[in-house]
């Protein structure tokens, strides 16, 4: 199947936009690059793991300079079709193509779950980023995602590799040499917490019972899926471990 809105193949692996059974998750996306994106005003601003693009475009309004790093010859190329204000380079994640203290900001969401070699990965955006210069990272909890899953376990989605508490992120990020500003947690908002009630307690439930069984969404689910913005997410501090996503905010030492 495929995103009728970009051509790029719907696997699961990655969130794409103008799809309204993928409505949910791209708002719930949507909403961290939008919370980031005045932190990113004037930067030079790596996205490791551009993905389909639209978070690197919506950095790419207020940033000085957004490059997106992909592996995958035909998602790079999507991208930088698509999105002309986002310089798109194929790389490796484990070896980033950028020079030690080159970036301002490096952007990583929903990335590093998919990583066998996490520290790896930090290490390089520790090493890309200026002295001062910011990581900002957010990543499925794995408390809420695989819920009962260990840290050794394999996460219930297939395409990842290891899922994160809180605590788990931010001994990563420090054990790269970064210091941690701040983490937070992505909520629902009340209005998602009214859909969660329409629909037996977790929109996100009815959404993954249906994908797994074929059966068509009845039309409640299909008109709330729809309806969801990025407004109706929100990022807090505290609950962290209740919290769906989770996001640091990590600093390379001066």
């Amino acid at each position: 199947m495929s995103d009728l809105s970009t051509g790029l193949p719907l696997t699961g692996e990655r969130t794409v936009p103008g799809l309204d059974v993928e409505n949910y998750w791209f708002r719930r996306h949507e909403a961290v690059y939008l919370a980031l994106a005045p932190e990113c005003a004037g930067a030079v601003v790596l996205d490791a793991g551009v993905g389909e693009g639209y978070g690197a475009a919506l950095l790419a309004r207020a940033a000085r300079r957004v490059v997106g790093l992909e592996l995958d010859p035909a998602v790079a190329a999507h991208v930088s079709g698509r999105y002309p204000a986002v310089s798109t380079v194929r790389a490796d994640l484990q070896a980033f193509p950028v020079g030690d203290g080159a970036v301002d900001t490096v952007v990583n969401l929903q990335v590093i779950e998919h990583l066998w070699d996490q520290p790896g990965f930090l290490a390089e955006c520790a090493r890309v980023l200026r002295p001062g210069g910011r990581l900002l990272c957010a990543t499925p909890n794995r408390l809420t995602f695989s819920p009962g899953a260990g840290p050794d376990d394999r996460p219930l989605n297939p395409f990842h590799t290891r899922e994160l508490t809180a605590a788990e992120l931010a001994a990563l990020v420090a054990d790269a040499g970064l210091a941690v500003a701040s983490l937070v947690g992505l909520h629902h908002g009340p209005g998602l917490r009214d859909v969660d009630a329409r629909h037996g307690g977790s929109v996100i439930d009815a959404q993954i019972a249906l994908a797994l069984s074929g059966e068509p969404w009845p039309d409640q689910l299909a008109a709330d899926v729809a309806g969801v913005t990025a407004g109706d997410f929100v990022l807090r501090a505290d609950d962290l471990d209740a919290s769906l996503d989770l996001l640091v905010t990590a600093v390379r030492p001066r």
